[in-house]
């Protein structure tokens, strides 16, 4: 693999991304849109589909109207790794197709960016991976995270 790199892009939102970093990932549905139950099981599992293959992941939750999650882009090639636009555009792509057959929705489900911020070190990825699992807590979806059937932690 060669050196890493750091690349910065920018639409609304900036955009920082540093071969083999961590990420911790927030995406919003379209003018907080709630997602039903059904809706938030597949957004969770267009998330685990792509887990070992294009990132790692190590913890998410899909809240009614947005979702947090915590990953680790994987080598692409020798030369570069996923990047997080085309790990989201798959995430979200999928996910938009698939809701309407479950909820009544016409138009569009996600917010086109998302914020992301590069974790730096252990005691960071420990504070975000803690805020991700009392998320649904704190929003009262659930008396705790094991409760929250919209949550998962790599084990």
């Amino acid at each position: 693999m060669k050196e890493p790199q750091l690349k910065i892009t920018q639409r609304m939102l900036p955009h920082w991304e540093y071969d083999g970093s961590t990420y911790f990932i927030t995406f919003n549905t379209w003018e907080r849109l709630e997602l039903s139950p059904a809706a938030r099981q597949i957004v969770l599992d267009a998330c685990l589909f792509l887990n070992t293959q294009r990132y790692d992941l190590f913890a998410l939750v899909v809240m009614p109207d947005h979702a947090h999650m915590l990953i680790r882009p994987l080598p692409k090639t020798e030369e570069a790794y996923w990047s997080l636009s085309s790990i989201m555009h798959s995430i979200k792509s999928y996910s938009a197709k698939q809701i309407p057959k479950v909820m009544p929705h016409i138009g569009t489900i996600w917010q086109p960016e998302r914020y992301d911020r590069i974790v730096h070190n252990d005691r960071a990825f420990t504070a975000i991976w803690n805020y991700l699992c009392q998320n649904p807590v704190k929003a009262k979806l659930a008396t705790s995270p094991e409760n929250y059937p919209f949550l998962w932690q790599e084990s």
